[in-house]
């Protein structure tokens, strides 16, 4: 088993599909806060046991990503179309406020 570091990349924001889609309750609050307010640009998470939900983190992004991060833990590679082994970049499935992740291996766990 391997280490992973988790980094938010980028967090972005749609305010036309909010505007058009988001029931009212919802539209007003995401409008006005559109990126998501759970994580900030440059965030780290260290991982030393890949099943556990690090503290702070969301866990529907968890459930979204958590397949790469599984993966990569394992030694594994998902997305071979990168130019370097050991990373993956991954998203929330937030449509109004989608968070992009980059899930990189780190040294091996003995």
């Amino acid at each position: 088993m391997y280490k992973i570091k988790i980094t938010v990349l980028k967090r972005m924001a749609n305010p036309d599909l909010i505007a058009e889609y988001a029931g009212d309750g919802v539209r007003a609050e995401r409008l006005l806060s559109p990126q998501c307010g759970l994580f900030t640009d440059g965030q780290e998470f260290m991982l030393s046991d890949a099943s556990d939900l690090p503290e702070g983190f969301c866990a529907w992004a968890w459930a979204d990503i958590q397949r790469e991060i599984l993966a990569m833990s394992a030694g594994g590679d998902l997305t071979p179309w990168l130019k370097k082994p050991g990373v993956s970049i991954a998203c929330c499935s937030d449509g109004f406020r989608p968070v992009v992740f980059k899930i990189e291996r780190g040294e091996a766990i003995v």
